[in-house]
């Protein structure tokens, strides 16, 4: 049954399947996604990263992914210290998400933070903390996806998530 309240459509077929970079944007963004901060702590200080592409992989063994790009500085150095902490950020965390996006800057001017135990950087104000060793890495084109696994966690009380749709933020409904 077709009513007028149906949302319009826009059917893409490509025949060998190369979309172009704002084809993919403007349909994958259909997709809701939290938005984290991942960080460590080098001999240098803390280095980190706003990642959306974060998702709970494996219960067992517990394990996390996501995928930073591989044009990304700071994940090279991550890489190479095998431990980070992925800080889920709260909905007021959206100044937070967009210094830690920027290159070339001082990401953690300003911020509060405590140590894990791997000494990586656990956000104040975060919804939930996940400190992980790195598992494995795989190609993922113009990414490489990153599994870790979870050697100690943490979660808020209440709150509501930072999300991503659609090329802008939102929350999710808290409690």
């Amino acid at each position: 049954m077709h009513t007028n309240s149906e949302p319009t459509v826009n059917h893409i077929t490509k025949e060998h399947a190369e979309f172009s970079s704002e084809e993919l944007r403007a349909v994958m963004g259909n997709f809701v996604s939290g938005i984290v901060v991942v960080s460590a702590m080098s001999s240098q200080g803390p280095v980190g990263f706003t990642c959306q592409s974060f998702s709970s992989l494996s219960l067992e063994p517990a394990l996390v992914s996501f995928s930073p790009a591989r044009t990304s500085s700071t994940w090279p150095q991550i890489r190479g210290l095998r431990s980070f902490c992925v800080n889920v950020l709260a909905a007021e965390q959206e100044a937070l998400s967009n210094q830690f996006a920027k290159s070339g800057t001082d990401k953690f001017a300003g911020v509060q933070w405590r140590p894990a135990t791997t000494g990586a950087p656990m956000l104040a104000g975060s919804l939930a903390w996940i400190v992980c060793e790195l598992w494995a890495e795989y190609d993922g084109g113009d990414h490489t996806m990153v599994v870790g696994k979870v050697v100690e966690m943490e979660a808020a009380q209440g709150g509501s998530a930072l999300t991503f749709h659609r090329g802008r933020y939102g929350v999710t409904a808290g409690n």
